[in-house]
């Protein structure tokens, strides 16, 4: 076998061992603000039909450390909704804090009728949809507010092998609080406080304390 063919495997290899040990699922060492956090997410009804449960945040749940970032909470945040779509991350800045981000539906944007005439897509933090020809399946406001890219920052080793197992068409089920991640160096991610927008700065940014997909 030529001699590139071998350097080329090597590096093939070498590249993959590395990519591994930056897997989208290495959770961050519980911090003792993230577990009284945790301790204090608001216990709201959530369903499918229904769009997600904003609420306020109590007195006594303040920032707190997570790994390298500090997280100051915005809101509670519960709901129920339909996976759309699934992206990993591992070389961007934010995958130190937010490994995965789920593309999610509740509402109109939950029933297969109506995504599966959708083409969507996520790539750089973003979430896409095209519809074909016809037109799309619902209103494109109703879209904007059944359906969002949702950044995901599991709060322990419990909740990140949970999210390891989420699929796309699956139904999950979450808890937490919608944050703003800060770092020394200045850096700042804050999280959508509304469903209604789109574009760029529309995710929400959530410290997952719960979740369950089925």
């Amino acid at each position: 076998m030529p001699r590139w063919i071998w350097l080329f495997l090597a590096i093939a290899v070498a590249a993959l061992l590395w990519a591994a040990s930056r897997g989208p699922t290495t959770p961050v060492a519980a911090d003792a603000g993230a577990e009284r956090a945790c301790l204090a997410v608001p216990r709201e009804a959530v369903a499918l039909g229904r769009p997600p449960h904003q609420s306020s945040v109590p007195g006594g749940v303040g920032p707190f450390r997570h790994g390298e970032f500090t997280l100051a909470p915005l809101a509670g945040f519960a709901l129920e909704a339909r996976v759309l779509g699934r992206e990993d991350y591992r070389f961007d800045r934010e995958a130190a804090l937010s490994p995965t981000d789920l593309a999610l539906g509740w509402g109109a944007m939950a029933d297969p009728q109506v995504y599966d005439r959708l083409d969507i897509s996520q790539s750089g933090r973003w979430y896409r949809y095209r519809w074909g020809a016809e037109g799309p399946p619902i209103p494109a406001h109703e879209i904007v507010r059944s359906s969002a890219n949702m950044h995901m920052i599991p709060a322990d080793s419990r909740v990140a092998a949970a999210l390891s197992r989420v699929r796309q068409g699956q139904t999950v089920r979450l808890r937490g609080w919608l944050i703003e991640a800060g770092h020394a160096d200045g850096y700042r991610w804050r999280s959508s406080l509304s469903r209604e927008d789109s574009g760029d700065g529309a995710c929400e940014l959530i410290f997952v304390c719960e979740l369950e997909a089925y």
